[in-house]
């Protein structure tokens, strides 16, 4: 019996429920219990307990479950990718593990094997929580300094005058470049910079927006580990004098990847940075953004707008690609027609014909957006607005029936309309056209593993308007985190409505500090105040918010 009926059965959900699931699974991808869990009808735990009573085993989360490191090598990694199956604990001669299919008796005799053990147990447990001991346990440390061990760094510096193009097909540059991409991977980041120095080259990982040294290696490999990425870009290996830009499609750690790589020469060599795009990767909904109930009802009810343009600011890395994609995801429906012109194409969404920007062959956002309005669209997304021309066009798409999203590099949600003004657009057009901003910034969330409440200083809770009994919580740093003390990220937000009195100010040139002011009487939050509510609520801590938000 298919799990979907054994929830039904026992009457976690109804039919109903599950029919709407499986329209939500046809749209997204997921699978119908992800589809069920991610509406709200029923918990993950609850999905688990009736599948564990299905297989008579018992149920256990491994969200925060610690494992015995020496247990660790008893199953090797490429077997726990392989079987799904980790080691829990062992007794005597017994070992429990946990198993996403514990019915899987191929799986259960190479654990014999492996481990030579013969008294196996075993409990049940999710993909995520097999990953989360991957994550947490298994790792690369170490393997790249043992890679660049095994290589003559000296002879490398002599022979790759000879003939690069063969060194950068040998196998341990090939090792070394694949381990750290495989490691940025398993540490979430979403780019990889390798810098060359003067006496050697550094790696450095961009994660949670926060650039951490993985890695550093001799100077005289650099040029080949240089070239090997290039390779593999389809970049011209023998020039170095300039900047190019390549592209990378790679399958890594179950990930479909598209790595947009850019090179830059320097004074000690060429600096190469990788963008790592996971094009598998499920798109959040708008709840898991982090806007609040009030702004998530005004922002999905402009969404649904028939016409308009929307806008989402804020600085390069600020989520804004995640947030329209968010959007375009919960209005996606059959009778809509939605196409998207976008640089790069960061994420592939079922339903919507998404193009990618290519100056070559004389595709901008302008002449892209011109394009899309004879592809009789409902809904369009430009993936910036840059110039003058690209803004009107999007403003007369808007004025002629279309709904319109896209992002501006500005600062807050009022600096939008005045950067339109400057771009030479007429006010009453951005006016009339314009109905909504959101301005963003995106936070670390405190670890959930290592989190800890503290008092701060009495000098930041005056500043911040706070009394004593605010309850501050930080991260102290576990191996979960990295002894970063954080988790991923957030976004904080200030959503400007635009009504009447706001077009009436546009039409008359006020200055954005004008319409702050104004937007405020009418209830905008700025994003200060957002990240304030989000410290209160132990989200994020007061370094994060002062790090991403002017201090006023």
């Amino acid at each position: 019996m298919e799990t979907s009926d054994l929830l039904i059965k026992q009457g976690f959900v109804s039919v109903e429920q599950v029919e709407k699931a499986k329209e939500e699974m046809k749209r997204t991808g997921l699978s119908l219990e992800q589809s069920l869990e991610k509406l709200g009808f029923v918990t993950e735990e609850a999905i688990m307990n009736v599948r564990a009573d299905a297989f008579g085993v018992p149920y256990m989360s491994l969200k925060d479950y610690i494992i015995d490191s020496e247990l660790v090598k008893l199953i090797p990694e490429n077997a726990v990718k392989k079987y799904k199956v980790v080691p829990l604990f062992k007794v005597g001669s017994s070992l429990t593990i946990a198993m996403v299919n514990p019915q899987d008796v191929v799986a259960l005799d190479q654990v014999r094997k492996i481990t030579k053990l013969d008294n196996i147990d075993t409990v049940l447990t999710t993909e995520k929580g097999i990953q989360r001991v991957l994550d947490s346990y298994y790792s690369l440390a170490g393997s790249v300094e043992d890679i660049i061990g095994s290589i003559d760094a000296k002879k490398m510096g002599e022979e790759e005058e000879k003939d690069l193009s063969e060194i950068v097909e040998e196998a341990p540059i090939v090792k070394l470049v694949n381990t750290v991409m495989t490691q940025a991977v398993k540490d979430r980041a979403s780019d990889i910079h390798i810098e060359p120095e003067a006496n050697m080259s550094r790696v450095r990982n961009r994660i949670d927006g926060i650039m951490h040294e993985t890695h550093t290696f001799p100077k005289n490999l650099h040029r080949a580990v240089a070239s090997r990425i290039k390779l593999l870009s389809g970049m011209d290996i023998a020039e170095s004098r300039k900047p190019q830009d390549g592209r990378i499609r790679l399958k890594i750690e179950g990930k479909d990847l598209d790595m947009r790589v850019s090179t830059f020469p320097t004074v000690h060599g060429e600096n190469v940075v990788i963008r790592l795009l996971d094009k598998t990767a499920v798109v959040l909904g708008m709840t898991e953004l982090g806007l609040s109930k009030e702004e998530l009802l005004t922002f999905d009810k402009l969404i649904r707008h028939p016409n308009g343009i929307i806008l989402v600011t804020g600085p390069t890395g600020s989520g804004k690609t995640t947030t329209l994609y968010s959007a375009l995801s919960t209005i996606s429906t059959m009778e809509k027609n939605i196409i998207t012109i976008e640089d790069p194409v960061e994420y592939e969404l079922p339903l919507i014909r998404q193009t990618q920007v290519n100056p070559k062959a004389g595709i901008t956002f302008a002449n892209g957006l011109r394009a899309i309005l004879r592809q009789d669209p409902d809904i369009i997304m430009v993936g910036e607005i840059r110039d003058k021309e690209t803004a009107e066009i999007a403003i007369q798409a808007s004025l002629t029936g279309h709904l319109v999203l896209s992002t501006l590099h500005t600062n807050d949600a009022p600096s939008a309309l005045t950067r339109l003004i400057d771009m030479g657009v007429e006010p009453f057009l951005i006016a009339s056209s314009v109905i909504g901003i959101l301005a963003q910034r995106l936070v670390r969330v405190i670890c959930d593993k290592c989190k800890e409440e503290y008092t701060p200083e009495p000098v930041i809770l005056e500043g911040l308007g706070l009394d004593k009994k605010s309850k501050f919580c930080r991260g102290k740093g576990c191996p979960k985190c990295k002894d970063s003390g954080y988790m991923g990220r957030i976004g904080i937000f200030e959503l400007l409505t635009v009504n009447e009195d706001v077009r009436r100010m546009v039409d008359e040139k006020a200055s954005a500090d004008q319409i702050r002011v104004k937007a405020m009487t009418m209830g905008m939050k700025a994003l200060k105040e957002d990240g304030i509510n989000k410290i209160k609520q132990c989200i994020t801590t007061f370094e994060e918010v002062m790090r991403v938000t002017k201090v006023e």
